[in-house]
């Protein structure tokens, strides 16, 4: 039991060291997440019909 009382506070002391991001900073990665996954979609889509030509060209 002692053991248990030990862990649970040690598990409280560390939760208040956690450092939670800012609303800007949360903001800022979402934006940068989507305009990076809008690129890499637009990069893929565009790998994808260039591959399909070519395939369709050969066959």
């Amino acid at each position: 039991m002692k053991k248990m009382l030990e862990f649970i506070k040690s598990v409280r002391a560390e939760w208040f060291k956690i450092v939670w991001p800012s609303r800007d900073d949360v903001t800022r990665a979402t934006i940068m997440i989507l305009v990076f996954s809008g690129l890499a979609a637009l990069f893929f889509f565009v790998v994808d019909s260039a591959l399909n030509a070519i395939v369709s060209w050969i066959f």
